[in-house]
């Protein structure tokens, strides 16, 4: 009988494409990854993974046992909430797929409240961008997603997948103490046109975001620097070397050399908890979103 631990390990290689990011998704280790492969490849009988440059890839039979995989991690998934239904209380293994800055400034403090009321429940949290996490999420390899998108970039939810809003999260113009702009209360995108950017790379939702907002000026965006973490970014507007649009939530203190500028009208990214419709009833999905939905005002007011 084909262990269902090493079929999870095969279909989390197919979808994040390497054993190394396999075993993050997993929390294991590649080599683990890598021994469960070996085991499932002894098995069967049958080469799964075959060496391609410095990496792997996966054989015609591998794809169709990690599809098979996904069926029963599907039946599974079933069975688990049936059981977790009928407790009534969250229990088991929940994985989430969080962005960075909630991860930072949200999930902390609701991941300690779950496990201080709810033992029973084992919560494994990863970084992951807003659009991989949704897809994720629709293709079982998570349970939960919280992601963000804004109003003139919405987020796209594949059929199957179900959502609930969490808050609001509000974006400040940051720019260097000695900047022209650094006294002012607010600033129209129309006078920010002629800036140095400081921004995500091409590809996130902030990224896209920026650049459909200022392009709507008629003007062309300087992007000077393109940073993943918010951090990074604060820091090299503390250093003089542009401005950045960078979301409160997460974003920690200041530095005295830099300075917050509000965005008439302000921009906002709304954050939003993804699941399964097949998990909807799960107690373990319902009580997460809903300590996500309580946590936010005061997360927000602190931001």
């Amino acid at each position: 009988m084909l262990d269902l631990g090493r079929l999870r390990a095969l279909h989390a290689v197919a979808v994040h494409g390497s054993v190394g990011a396999a075993a993050a998704a997993l929390g294991y280790t590649p080599s683990a990854v890598s021994q469960q492969i070996a085991k499932l490849e002894r098995e069967t009988r049958t080469t799964l993974l075959e060496r391609s440059g410095r990496g792997v890839r996966l054989t015609d039979e591998a794809h169709q046992l990690a599809d098979t995989a996904q069926q029963l991690m599907s039946l599974v998934e079933a069975a688990e909430v049936r059981l977790e239904e009928r407790r009534g209380l969250p229990a088991g293994r929940l994985t989430i797929g969080c962005f960075a800055s909630a991860a930072r400034g949200l999930m902390p403090r609701a991941l300690a409240g779950l496990a201080r009321r709810h033992p029973d429940l084992d919560v494994r949290l990863s970084e992951v961008d807003p659009h991989l996490s949704v897809d994720l999420v629709g293709r079982g390899v998570i349970d939960l997603a919280v992601a963000h998108d804004w109003d003139i970039a919405p987020l796209p939810v594949p059929p199957g997948v179900e959502q609930a809003v969490i808050g609001d999260d509000l974006c400040d113009v940051l720019v260097p103490a000695g900047h022209p702009l650094a006294a002012r209360e607010s600033v129209r995108r129309e006078e920010l046109t002629q800036e140095r950017w400081i921004t995500q790379p091409p590809g996130t939702v902030c990224h896209d975001w920026l650049m459909r907002t200022l392009r709507a000026t008629g003007c062309e965006p300087l992007i000077a620097h393109q940073a993943e973490e918010n951090h990074t970014q604060v820091a090299l507007v503390a250093a003089g070397l542009g401005v950045a649009l960078v979301p409160r939530l997460g974003r920690g203190a200041l530095p005295p050399e830099v300075a917050p500028v509000h965005l008439d009208p302000m921009p906002t990214r709304r954050l939003r908890a993804l699941w399964r419709t097949g998990a909807a009833r799960r107690p373990a999905i319902t009580e997460t979103v809903r300590t996500l939905q309580e946590l936010w005002p005061e997360v927000a007011a602190a931001s």
